[in-house]
This record gives structure tokens, C-alpha cells and sequence, in this order.
């Protein structure tokens, strides 16, 4: 098992250099002087639960960040039919491909739009976006009133603080990937 001010430390310098920001910024940014931010990098000091909260409130992260194992270099989904999250009576379903990862602030779903789906969805917060990919049939998005129509192999980005709707009038099914992108505050 990994010695917890060792992991704590490693998760601290892999934030901190995903974040592009030198010790001395992390300093300023966080109030935790930079001596004391480079002993906890490497693994020299165990930080108290006060010094990371200054830390991850700083740098706009969770808490926990700090206690997760390195994620690994790759992985592997298989989309099943059991983790579907369904509307419009099932004529659409959302497939949870990456969930909500606060680091990146990304989730990304596989999603089924069967013929005469019609989903409406309202405002997300400011600042989130929304990237669509079709993969197969064609979309009808309405966005802020709006219609847009995208077919296979095209893609649209979007402010997803805005109402938006998703419907698919074709006489075929469609396919999307669907990644929503949640701004750091």
C-alpha cells in the first residue's frame, strides 16, 4: 500500500502540472507557502486536513482529489444496456460512457435516439458546453429556439446553458456521443 503523504504528494504534483501552474503560483493561489507545497510534493510532509482544504480550495478541486490512486494509463468500457438512464418512454437512452470527473470536468455519454424521440432539456449551469457527435442517422437539435440538423460523421458544439432539446423526426434511429463540459469556478 502506498504511504498516504507519499500518494497525497503525487496527486498534489500531477494537479498542479495538469493545472500548468509552478509551485510559486499554487503558492499564491492556495495562501500555503511554497516550501511546505513542495515538501507534500515530495512526499516529505503529511499535509493536516486545514492545509488541504486551503489547497483544494485554491486550485478549485475536491478534497478527495487528493485521495484517489492514480488513474491508469488507459481503460476500457463496455456500453451496456443496464447502466442506461432512459426518457421520452424509453426512445432515448443515455449510456454513461466516462462519469463526471471534477478534475477534468468532463462526462461523456453514448446516447440512442430511437425514430420520434423528442427530449427537451433545461438550462445547465453558466459556462457548461455541450459537444454532440452523431455516429449514425440524424439529430433535429433545437438550441435556444433554434433547429439544427446534424447527420452522421457531423458534430456541434454548444452553450449548454441555454434551453435545448434533442429529437430525432427521421424515420431511422441515431447514435450520438454526447460530452459536456462543466467550467472550473
Amino acid at each position: 500500500m502506498t504511504d498516504p503523504a507519499s500518494m497525497i504528494g503525487a496527486r498534489l504534483r500531477e494537479i498542479r502540472t495538469n493545472l500548468n501552474i509552478s509551485l510559486e503560483d499554487a503558492s499564491k493561489i492556495t495562501g500555503v507557502s511554497k516550501p511546505m507545497l513542495g515538501q507534500i510534493e515530495r512526499g516529505q510532509s503529511a499535509p493536516t486536513v486545514t492545509t488541504l482544504w486551503k489547497i483544494a480550495a485554491g486550485l478549485k478541486i475536491p478534497l478527495s482529489s487528493f485521495l484517489r490512486e492514480r488513474q491508469p494509463e488507459y481503460a476500457v468500457i463496455r456500453i451496456t444496456g443496464e447502466e442506461a438512464v432512459a426518457e421520452d418512454s424509453g426512445r432515448m437512452r443515455a449510456y454513461p460512457v466516462f462519469p463526471y470527473d471534477p478534475i477534468k470536468s468532463t462526462e461523456v455519454f453514448f446516447i440512442e435516439f430511437d425514430a420520434g424521440c423528442a427530449h427537451s432539456s433545461e438550462k445547465h449551469n453558466d459556462g457548461v458546453e455541450e459537444y454532440v457527435i452523431v455516429l449514425s442517422g440524424k439529430l433535429q437539435l433545437v438550441i435556444n429556439g433554434k433547429e439544427v440538423v446534424i447527420g452522421e460523421k457531423e458534430a456541434v458544439r454548444f452553450r449548454a446553458d441555454i434551453p435545448h432539446e434533442y429529437n430525432d423526426p427521421f424515420p431511422e434511429k441515431c447514435t450520438a456521443l454526447n460530452v459536456i463540459f462543466y467550467p472550473n469556478r
